[in-house]
């Protein structure tokens, strides 16, 4: 099944073209190899989003916040406004498949500010989603360790583990996009498979389930809050921050053939697909629950995990945390391919400090090298407060989910602005456009405002959402580095032509 691109359109798409050509057409000269085919797109925004990743994570987090009723529902409503919000973000992709993606399109529809101030939202994101993916997994290696070996995890451990991960997919992106590729097409079958080995266990094995009726019903508030609109709203973060991190597909569009469509459609396939199988998965977790307050507050600080030892015992629920823990390492790897081709982009355009070093390629594997260590060096920095502090590891997920999530909709807003002005791709939603894209850009205004929201109370330093001091820093940080970058940040757009010649070569090593 695939969302092929409406022949109908109120305006005339660009035609199909070698995109090399199209990519020096957008002002930039290609030096990063197109190695990825369409699956292979597909396969890293599905490895980012990874439903074994964010469901698993966030599943004791839903079950205060709402509990089964919103976890269920909540996740087939988020789903569909995710979906136009892909949509919406794809046919704008289709239009621009550059490594530079969100920014990129940001300031070719809006201007160099919009550009600026997208490109560091998404960065921020994006590197926040490197720390946020690979501590979960460092999380969940401790819990396995506890189980299996009796090792009780501790911050410094932990921190290590996470430590070992991030080199792990440094070294692993080092090798080449066609390793990347491979890598996330084993991660699709991974995912799917994880997936319904864990539904059909859990529905087999455990001697008694919960009712339908609990399931899509009941109703849990666990966060002090006394309003049950308020609390089920907040239970909606569980289902959006599992689908983001989509924007993969446009940033490794330079690295992939047909990009033009393919990035495009593997954008809205890889949201499709995760809200089919992301709904299996929390049905039979739920469905398998057996005591609901043993469950929440589990010894292993990993709920799901106790539904696994209670349907299974302690090995089983080691071979299943297995299963997730690797998927999980699948998902850690695809967003450091993609935070990395957004710094590599970034500093191609001289917005980062030292932007020379980053946008650096090696010769032997066409990759960003820099690029990489800066994305898994800065996600370190990122998580080293977790070693004093339990409340950390929530800031970093804020780091997140808020500043890629607003950073989704503004190259769409300002499609929207530009109306006919906008020529689209080969992908494009016709006359559907516009109301696909108004839905999105709406969508994308409520949910930062609940990313933003307080999650529990009391509210102290412990229990502090620190989503809006994220954005209040992120968007400080792009306003003090603009008056001091501005005079050398540009996209090729203001040149005209392709940065061709000497300039390329100079930071092909």
């Amino acid at each position: 099944m695939s969302l092929s691109p409406p022949t109908w359109s109120s305006a005339d798409p660009v035609p199909p073209k070698d995109e090399e050509e199209r990519l020096r057409e957008l002002g930039y000269q290609p030096v990063l190899a197109r190695r990825m085919g369409g699956f292979g797109n597909f396969a890293i925004s599905f490895s980012v989003i990874s439903i074994l990743s964010g469901c698993m994570t966030l599943y004791g987090f839903g079950m205060s916040a709402g509990g089964p009723s919103v976890m269920l529902w909540g996740w087939l409503g988020v789903g569909l406004f995710v979906l136009f919000v892909g949509m919406a973000l794809a046919e704008v992709t289709s239009a621009y498949p550059t490594s530079g993606a969100l920014y990129y399109m940001a300031d070719r529809l809006g201007g160099r500010k919009w550009g600026w101030y997208t490109g560091w939202l998404n960065l921020l994101g994006l590197l926040g989603a490197i720390a946020g993916i690979d501590y979960g997994c460092a999380l969940f290696t401790g819990a396995f360790l506890n189980l299996q070996f009796g090792i009780e995890p501790t911050a410094g451990s932990t921190m290590i583990v996470f430590v070992c991960i991030l080199l792990l997919h440094a070294t692993l992106n080092l090798f080449g996009v066609r390793l990347v590729s491979v890598l996330n097409s084993i991660s699709v079958w991974w995912h799917l498979a994880g997936v319904a080995l864990i539904v059909g266990i859990l529905a087999v094995v455990p001697s008694d389930h919960r009712s339908p009726e609990f399931v899509f019903g009941e109703f849990v508030n666990g966060t002090g809050w006394d309003n049950p609109v308020y609390v089920a709203a907040i239970g909606l973060l569980l289902a959006q921050y599992t689908f983001s991190g989509y924007d993969a597909s446009a940033h490794l569009s330079e690295e992939t053939s047909n990009a033009s469509v393919a990035a495009a459609k593997g954008i809205v396939r890889a949201i499709w697909v995760s809200w089919i199988a992301g709904f299996a998965l929390l049905a039979g977790l739920t469905f398998a629950i057996q005591d609901y307050d043993a469950t929440l507050n589990s010894a292993t600080g990993v709920p799901p995990a106790q539904i696994f030892i209670d349907a299974l015992g302690t090995d089983g629920a080691s071979a299943l945390l297995l299963v997730v823990i690797a998927a999980q390492l699948f998902c850690g790897n695809a967003e450091v391919a993609a935070a990395s081709r957004m710094v590599f982009a970034f500093s191609r355009d001289n917005a980062l400090p030292g932007s020379g070093l980053w946008r650096r390629v090696s010769r032997r594997t066409q990759t960003p090298v820099p690029a990489v260590w800066l994305s898994v060096g800065f996600a370190c920095v990122l998580a080293l407060p977790s070693l004093y502090s339990p409340t950390a590891y929530g800031a970093v997920t804020a780091i997140n989910v808020i500043g890629i999530t607003p950073a989704y909709a503004i190259p769409v807003l300002l499609r929207l602005r530009a109306g006919d002005r906008f020529q689209p791709g080969p992908w494009n939603l016709g006359r559907w456009s516009k109301p696909v894209g108004w839905v999105a850009v709406s969508w994308v205004a409520c949910v930062t405002v609940l990313f933003c929201l307080p999650q529990s109370h009391p509210v102290t330093a412990d229990s502090m959402n620190y989503a809006s001091i994220a954005l209040v820093a992120v968007l400080a940080l792009a306003t003090v580095w603009w008056f001091v970058a501005r005079g050398s940040y540009s996209t090729p757009s203001a040149y005209g032509s392709a940065r061709e010649g000497a300039e390329i070569e100079e930071h092909i090593v």
